[in-house]
């Protein structure tokens, strides 16, 4: 018979916080290892903290997404979104798939030529492109969002110098009764802008003008939101036909779409509060079928689905290093990892599950990460048992923006793995080192010796 596990008795202070339906208690159950890989092992193996994405959570969730898109709608192509995860292995998983690639910045679209993508299956976007930029994409025969009408006349200077027209879409901002509306970026629809530099692209014979673009919102949980914006988008494709003769090849609904992540102050978990694919791909392909194409002239869906593709994918490894009482009672737990490498710890609720046993007793615990700041806290309230230092955790659903809006602060950036189908671990970026901060610093030479 097992023995089991001992745990004092102690005398707690309640501290209540908020409830949702499901009760404070969130594990049941030790996750102790990922894909056939013990935890232990693999921070044994590659130190803690420590990133770990999983290719077959990748592969089978866009799996997923493309099948609900592509059993509604004839004519589908996903864009992969750099900026959401651009290590190299998980954008080639993308890749392998079927997808293209989305930037916003200059070092994106080099990123994506470096992983072997041909300029043709790039959609630039983001309001600050260079000469050089441009000049690159119009020779790659890139897709060039404009966001702006400086850009218009950027982009008319250098495409007059060169013989090959760039291929050029707008992004288009609109009402889509969510509020605050996302109007930041492009031209708007309602009040007549996007059509007028419509006008302008097609007036001036230097450029092709091949599709509309809208990106309405991050983490959306209304469906409905993007049937209004493809509806919108329909309409305004459908009158530059009825206008100019021009035929919109493509229309791309952007990204937003919400994971199973759950967002701070939520009554419902993620899993029960965030649309299917299938919710989505329901309401834009109905959108798009109802607006009145012809069948010749039915424009191409670009999806550029970031975070609802990679999130749960994404682990992070990490370790406990002390624990206190805090002045009014509360456990404090602090762990090897902060929000340096943890940044959507500022959005989310994150699901975490301790990597060894534990007994039924569990607190109410603020758990902090290892930085000299205040505002280093991973949760602010998780029922969890309580853990001794050493012990380890796993936190779920972080495959989104923390390898890219991670932070080299105060400590190192850790390293990040990928397992394989075959459940084999591949390291696919190094955790830094002194060298990898001191290897961009020049010393002036009168600053070498610190001797007094």
């Amino acid at each position: 018979m097992k023995k089991a596990l001992y745990e004092r008795p102690v005398i707690q202070r309640l501290n209540v916080g908020l409830m949702n339906k499901y009760g404070t208690k969130t594990e049941f159950e030790p996750v102790r290892e990922i894909d056939g890989n013990s935890v232990a092992s693999l921070t044994g193996q590659f130190g803690s903290p420590l990133f770990v994405i999983s290719e077959k959570t990748i592969r089978n969730t866009y799996r997923d997404a493309n099948r609900a898109f592509k059993t509604r709608y004839p004519k589908v192509q996903f864009a992969w979104s750099y900026k959401t995860n651009y290590i190299s292995a998980v954008c080639n998983v993308f890749h392998q798939e079927g997808s293209w690639a989305e930037v916003v910045s200059g070092f994106e679209y080099a990123k994506a030529l470096h992983n072997g993508i041909p300029g043709s299956k790039i959609i630039f976007n983001g309001p600050d492109k260079t000469k050089e930029e441009l000049e690159l994409a119009i020779k790659n025969d890139s897709f060039i969002h404009l966001d702006n009408l400086d850009e218009f006349y950027l982009l008319r200077e250098v495409s007059a110098g060169l013989s090959k027209k760039p291929k050029v879409a707008i992004r288009v901002n609109m009402d889509t009764g969510i509020y605050p509306m996302w109007d930041r970026f492009g031209f708007n629809y309602e009040n007549g802008e996007a059509m007028d530099v419509v006008n302008k692209i097609i007036l001036n014979s230097n450029m092709d003008l091949v599709g509309l673009h809208c990106h309405i919102g991050t983490f959306m949980l209304a469906p409905s939101a993007y049937s209004v914006a493809a509806a919108k988008l329909s309409e305004l494709a459908l009158s530059i036909k009825k206008k100019h003769n021009k035929t919109i090849q493509y229309l791309d609904l952007g990204g937003g779409f919400a994971s199973r992540n759950t967002l701070k102050g939520s009554y419902l978990q993620g899993a029960d509060a965030s649309p299917t694919f299938d919710m989505f791909a329901e309401a834009i392909s109905s959108s798009l079928f109802n607006a009145g194409f012809s069948e010749g002239d039915l424009p191409l869906l670009v999806l550029e689905t970031g975070r609802a593709l990679i999130d749960e994918a994404g682990y992070l490894l990490g370790s406990v290093i002390s624990n206190k009482r805090l002045s009014d009672g509360r456990r404090a737990t602090i762990m090897d990892f902060g929000v340096n490498i943890l940044f959507t710890s500022f959005w989310y609720n994150h699901k975490i599950s301790p990597a060894q046993p534990f007994g039924q007793y569990s607190e109410d615990t603020v758990l902090y990460g290892p930085l000299c700041m205040n505002i280093d806290v991973v949760r602010e309230q998780i029922s969890l048992p309580p853990l001794k230092k050493g012990d380890q955790v796993v936190v779920h659903t972080v495959g989104a923006y923390n390898m890219t809006q991670w932070m080299q602060f105060i400590a190192m950036r850790p390293a990040v793995v990928m397992i394989d189908l075959n459940n084999k671990v591949h390291l696919v970026r190094k955790r830094e080192g002194l060298e990898t901060i001191e290897g961009q610093e020049v010393l002036p030479g009168y600053l070498k010796n610190c001797e007094r």
